[in-house]
């Protein structure tokens, strides 16, 4: 997982890397949601990493952009790994901030 540095993305380097054809996509960089691509969602559902909710917002919000099919086939540390950094997305800053000790 990448260190809080840059409030808007995160770097996620995952323990099996995704195939794409030739490609081998070894990290992830998730860019906070915004409230439109959380549409259909539920907060809740993503607060408890449910799967569901994770394979929905993930293609939304990775660089490289991922498939829902690409995201059920992931690891399930790697996507535990994506969902917390979601989560910590999901707090405000203040609550950050108490997480971290800071």
């Amino acid at each position: 997982m990448s260190e809080p540095t840059d409030p808007l993305i995160r770097t996620v380097s995952l323990d099996t890397p995704i195939q794409r054809g030739e490609t081998s996509i070894a990290t992830l960089q998730l860019r906070k949601p915004r409230s439109g691509e959380l549409r259909g969602l539920s907060l809740v559902d993503l607060g408890q990493l449910k799967v569901d909710a994770l394979t929905k917002v993930l293609p939304r919000i990775t660089v490289p952009p991922l498939t829902e099919a690409e995201v059920g086939n992931m690891e399930v540390a790697d996507l535990l790994a994506c969902g917390a950094e979601i989560g910590s997305f999901l707090l405000q800053k203040s609550q950050r901030m108490d997480v971290l000790g800071q």
